[in-house]
């Protein structure tokens, strides 16, 4: 059985069409639980989409970890055969999407598996090219890992794991970190399946694009608390041996290049800002998007 957990945070049009491109590709006897802080949201989707399958948690407000930990604790069968779905609500996943997910799980030293974010934008700005160029480093890094069954970090748009292995993850830092680190310590393997892919839109606006960053990097700073030996792939280090002539390689024409160049600089800065918040006590805060998303609402 397959339990599709989706995130949202008042973004009640994205995320029906999210259940909706889950509901395709389940089974009869598959759930998805739509988790969202707003009433309204849940009046809004429960009258959009009728479905026995599809139900609602109200969340506490406490934050994304808080309400998967709830759930997992509440509501997961035990049995290791059965697999919890984690995405978003504003982004919707590719046709095949559970079919290659739940083919990778037929290894059952597979812990985790991973999609791949696909960015929706169409690059017109240099915003939505430098998540474009990343998504990419991504993607290539990910690969390489996956196929030497290294340890990677999962996708928060997209990934599975089994249930049954973990009851509850540490808060206080990003989930798609921590958990598969987990699974990993309990001699489960992580998996990148790239053909299932969640699309994605990316920030258009200086502003939205460094208060995501900042906060996604002191997400993993804080991995130096709370799993001291965790192998650590999203550090300044690997980011510019993983991107330094990689990312100039994606560009196409002068434009590009020059936005490439303008890329470093700004991922420096983003750095020094976390850390600088980091040393003045500004810790990592697992609330909902909403300080930092307002572009990246694809229907709302």
């Amino acid at each position: 059985m397959m339990h599709v957990i989706i995130t949202s945070y008042n973004e009640p049009k994205s995320t029906v069409r999210a259940v909706q491109t889950f509901l395709n590709q389940l089974g009869k006897d598959d759930k998805i639980t739509v988790v969202d802080p707003f009433e309204e949201a849940e009046k809004y989707i429960m009258n959009e989409i009728k479905d026995k399958r599809v139900d609602f948690f109200l969340d506490p407000g406490e934050g994304k970890a808080y309400a998967l930990n709830l759930l997992f604790q509440d509501f997961g069968s035990g049995k290791k055969d059965d697999l919890w779905i984690l995405s978003d609500g504003d982004v919707y996943v590719s046709d095949n999407a559970i079919k290659e997910i739940t083919s990778a799980f037929k290894d059952k030293k597979i812990g985790c598996v991973t999609g791949k974010p696909v960015a929706l934008d169409e690059k017109k700005s240099i915003y939505e090219y430098w998540s474009w160029v990343a998504f990419a480093g991504v993607d290539k890094a990910r690969k390489r890992l996956s196929q030497a069954k290294k340890f990677l970090e999962c996708s928060g748009y997209l990934f599975a794991i089994r249930q049954g292995v973990i009851y509850d993850f540490p808060m206080g830092t990003s989930e798609d970190s921590i958990i598969p680190y987990l699974f990993w310590k309990k001699g489960y393997g992580i998996k990148y399946v790239d053909k299932a892919e969640v699309y994605v839109k990316n920030p258009n606006n200086w502003k939205d694009y460094s208060n995501q960053k900042v906060r996604n990097i002191k997400a993993h700073e804080n991995l130096n608390n709370i799993a001291k030996d965790m192998p650590r792939t999203k550090t300044l280090f690997n980011e510019i041996k993983e991107g330094l002539f990689f990312a100039p390689s994606k560009a196409r024409n002068l434009k590009e290049l020059l936005w490439v160049l303008a890329f470093y600089p700004a991922r420096l800065w983003i750095y020094i800002k976390a850390f600088i918040e980091l040393k003045k006590g500004s810790k990592y805060g697992d609330g909902w998007r909403e300080t930092e998303i307002e572009s990246t609402k694809p229907m709302d």
